[in-house]
């Protein structure tokens, strides 16, 4: 299914044809993927714009191609449900997004099934949780200037 924000085409692939979609913009001109990033939908389910037969789920997969040749942009944008939180990866045609692909792993907790190194690359190892999932708890770390009298 195909929508248009700002100009820009969007392609909106399942999970399941997301890598078919992408190989086939490749063979289109699209060589370079310039992005891939997450969003957490929790509370906003409905309020995004998706064309009709696309069911909106937790997570979006978003990812943005340039046609060098074309001077054009495209964008997909995968949904990708909280209970299988699950997309494959863009790395085998496209091997520049394995730095955002373990990004939006760190902060979204979404794995990309057949990425080379799925581990965090901003958050200690150790790190409990997803920081930029909308149920993430809020912390308070106190801060300490120096010179400043401590309470």
């Amino acid at each position: 299914l195909v929508s248009w924000s700002r100009g820009q085409r969007v392609l909106h692939p399942t999970r399941e044809t997301y890598l078919a979609t992408v190989e086939a913009l490749r063979d289109d001109g699209y060589l370079m993927c310039v992005d891939v990033c997450a969003a957490d939908y929790l509370l906003a389910r409905q309020a995004r714009a998706l064309p009709p037969g696309i069911e909106p789920e937790r997570f979006e997969v978003v990812a943005n191609f340039i046609n060098h040749a074309q001077r054009s942009r495209v964008r997909t944008r995968v949904q990708v449900p909280e209970s299988d939180p699950t997309c494959p990866s863009l790395w085998p045609l496209h091997a520049g997004v394995e730095g955002p692909e373990r990004e939006a792993f760190d902060m979204f907790g979404i794995t990309f099934d057949g990425h080379p190194d799925m581990t965090r690359i901003l958050m200690p190892e150790n790190w409990q949780g997803h920081p930029l999932r909308k149920d993430y708890a809020m912390g308070r770390i106190p801060v300490q200037f120096k010179g400043a009298p401590s309470s």
